[in-house]
């Protein structure tokens, strides 16, 4: 048994109901000297370690896999980057939650109770973090997301088979398209979320191909990363290239949404929400400071929730084994699959 690359070790963590691995050993030195650089060289140049991780036969639709980094500055704790089946991106918050957790609970950071604080260094920006700990686990982490803006709000974007449909681009550590359910008759419920990824992925389609935003402090951050359909009782659906739904309430969903409520007068400074996903889990938000990002008004969201530790894994493929570079089937991810 000769192994092609050397063995992953993985800590199987998820935060809400999502899923995010986190990589604690045994990956490879990616070129760049920021975190943004190795983002962008992941999407860019060489994209095997994403999908040797998250696609099959080793990943699977319904999880991350989160590549720790050394930070590059004195104050953060760790970087890392969110690897998915679609790409890489630059900021999650439940994935952001579970490496906070597996940084404290496999003992890499060390845990002080009842409160430890770090900072995590991504692309979206640093992201201070509060881990409420006891009896050597994380209780609840809470995280001081990247400044959160609305880029545009009230756009109508006519799409084939849906007609018109009225959305807002927010960032809330990358770039949403937010969308209210109702008025495209959907519910956010388990039963629906073929129909919900189906509707969401032709949407988000068609808006990728009319709006590219970008980041404009923060180059190697941009485009419409998700869409999330938003429901009057706080419940979000936010539906992942190429095709599924966030377990999770969705950290940097959350913050876009936070963002487009201060936008429309309808939260201030000190407002606070509890979101829920599909699967009824929660996290809590609260908007702590305004501000702004290149002129633009922006807020400083605080999201929390729970990570769980579940489990340890470790991954390696075979000099002989046919699927080095991983396969993805729309039998799982639906029609929208491209690999």
């Amino acid at each position: 048994m000769t192994p092609r690359r050397p063995p992953l070790e993985l800590l199987l963590v998820h935060a809400e109901g999502e899923i995010g691995k986190v990589i604690m050993g045994g990956a490879p030195e990616l070129p760049g000297s920021s975190v943004t650089d190795k983002l962008v060289h992941l999407n860019e140049v060489d994209d095997s370690l994403r999908r040797y991780c998250t696609l099959e036969p080793r990943g699977m639709a319904q999880a991350s896999v989160n590549l720790l980094l050394p930070p590059t500055v004195p104050e953060a704790a760790a970087g890392f980057i969110v690897m998915q089946p679609d790409q890489c991106h630059a900021m999650s918050g439940s994935n952001a939650i579970c490496v906070a957790t597996a940084l404290l609970e496999s003992g890499r950071v060390a845990m002080r109770e009842p409160q430890t604080r770090l900072v995590l260094e991504t692309a979206a920006g640093l992201v201070p973090v509060a881990a409420t700990c006891a009896n050597g686990r994380c209780i609840e982490v809470a995280l001081e997301m990247p400044w959160s803006f609305v880029v545009a709000d009230r756009l109508v974007l006519a799409v084939d088979g849906i007609g018109e449909v009225e959305a807002a681009i927010a960032f809330g550590g990358v770039f949403y398209l937010l969308v209210e359910a109702a008025p495209l008759g959907l519910e956010i419920t388990p039963e629906n979320a073929r129909h919900l990824v189906d509707r969401g992925m032709t949407i988000l389609n068609a808006a990728q191909r009319q709006w590219q935003p970008a980041h404009p402090e923060r180059a190697g951050v941009h485009g419409l990363a998700y869409l999330m359909f938003m429901a009057a009782d706080a419940t979000n659906a936010t539906i992942m290239p190429p095709g599924r739904v966030d377990r999770s309430p969705c950290g940097t969903g959350s913050s876009a949404r936070l963002a487009l409520l201060h936008a429309r007068g309808e939260a201030e400074v000190g407002a606070e929400a509890v979101f829920r996903s599909i699967i009824a889990s929660r996290f809590r938000a609260e908007i702590t400071s305004v501000g702004e990002v290149a002129g633009l008004p922006a807020i400083r969201p605080r999201i929390s929730g729970r990570g769980f530790v579940f489990g340890r894994e470790m991954l390696f493929a075979l000099d002989d084994e046919p699927f080095p570079a991983g396969h993805a089937m729309a039998d799982t991810y639906g029609p929208g699959v491209r690999r």
